[in-house]
């Protein structure tokens, strides 16, 4: 069986795959010999037990999976009311024996000698649209919000906030085939897809949130926005970023919270910005980006990590912990998968993670899209509400 029809059959399978975009392609992993379903009872011992493994297969000795909102606020204490909730997994982490690099040629690792014939009865999914998009905020509630969390900011209870509003509808959807047609479009570095027998998400994030390589860590955070339009361009993009004074304040204000966070795992000193206010461009938008590394603490923990890495402050706002607790106590619907983190531990203790945004949830034959924009001292409600359309087109096009 060639390797092309064989990815092709997998496709058509309902075997559960996991897709995530690489620098020169995408890595597929399948044949998931371990599906965990984590919660703050057994992160721990999820993590310890990563640690006392030792890697003899680099390619596939790791965990792959997210790690939700409602998860990342529970380890660092931070309580959320009751909210309307599909009791969708807080947390879900898989072991691959089979990884499929797709590249301009195809090769393929596997710890099973039979993975060709572990196929089950094809169930190829067409899409399907049971009703149109519902946003839960039309604009007059957004401005509501938007005017009590202006309040907030001017009596000094946070510097930026974002505001989250949700596109649902009914559907059934083919996670393969629109992760595909998102991919020629708008493949953005964070990309990734899962499909699984009960839910599937398929997302372009652009934003790195943890990188690890031994004790080296860098973050990647995203502050501006600009809309493409025909008359912009990439020099455009970065001349309106360098002189807009609202843009530069919200990217500062992250940077600063990020590097923040960083002090908190890293060695005195060894946190530097290695590139700094530039602009990457999407099918949609341009973005402000910075990088940022350290050195990690020695013998630091994988915990330790997340618990001050996540939620990603470039999607929540600054200061993170009073701004989550003024969101969590505004927020009606429940984030599920937004703002969390998808990624890779490796048994050798490396990571890589996103940050959860620009994603399609699909679960109990709904799909959800949740988009945010950053308010501070001098927005507006209506550049703001329309920014979340923005951000959110790329995917509400493939329906």
């Amino acid at each position: 069986m060639k390797k092309n029809n064989y990815l092709e059959k997998l496709y058509n399978s309902n075997k559960t795959l996991i897709i995530y975009k690489v620098d020169q392609g995408y890595d597929l992993y399948t044949d998931f010999s371990e599906k965990i379903i984590l919660s703050k009872k057994n992160i721990n011992f999820f993590l310890n037990k990563i640690k006392k493994k030792n890697s003899k297969n680099k390619f596939l000795d790791l965990y792959i999976g997210f790690l939700g909102y409602e998860l990342l606020c529970n380890l660092i204490n931070i309580k959320l009311p009751k909210q309307k909730n599909s009791n969708f997994s807080k947390s879900i982490f898989y072991k691959p024996e089979t990884k499929i690099e797709i590249r301009k040629n195809i090769k393929i690792k596997s710890n099973l000698k039979n993975y060709k014939k572990l196929f089950k009865k094809q169930s190829f999914q067409k899409t399907k649209i049971l009703s149109s998009f519902k946003v839960n905020l039309d604009f007059p509630k957004y401005k509501k919000i938007f005017n009590m969390f202006s309040k907030k900011i001017r009596a000094g209870d946070t510097y930026q906030i974002k505001i989250c509003t949700k596109y649902i509808n009914k559907s059934l959807i083919n996670p393969v085939t629109f992760f595909w047609k998102l991919m020629k479009t708008n493949a953005s570095p964070e990309s990734f897809m899962i499909r699984d027998h009960n839910y599937s998400i398929v997302s372009c994030s652009p934003e790195n949130l943890i990188n690890t390589e031994g004790n080296r860590i860098r973050t990647k955070p995203i502050a501006g926005t600009l809309r493409k339009t025909k008359k912009t361009n990439l020099s455009y993009a970065i001349k309106f970023f360098r002189q807009n004074i609202k843009e530069t304040k919200e990217h500062n204000m992250i940077v600063d919270m990020e590097r923040s966070d960083l002090s908190k795992i890293c060695k005195p000193g060894s946190i530097k910005l290695i590139k700094t206010k530039y602009v990457e461009q999407y099918k949609h938008l341009y973005h402000y980006v910075s990088s940022i590394s350290g050195i990690l603490n020695k013998n630091i923990k994988l915990i330790e990590i997340i618990k001050a890495m996540m939620p990603g402050g470039s999607v929540i706002g600054c200061p993170k912990i009073n701004t989550l607790k003024l969101l969590n106590n505004q927020e009606k619907y429940n984030r599920n998968i937004y703002t969390g983190s998808f990624g890779i531990i490796k048994f050798n203790l490396d990571m890589r993670f996103n940050i959860i945004i620009r994603s399609i949830l699909n679960y109990k034959n709904k799909s959800e899209i949740s988009v945010a924009s950053g308010v501070v001292v001098d927005s507006t409600a209506k550049k703001e509400f329309n920014e979340n359309y923005i951000k959110a087109k790329s995917l509400l096009d493939l329906y």
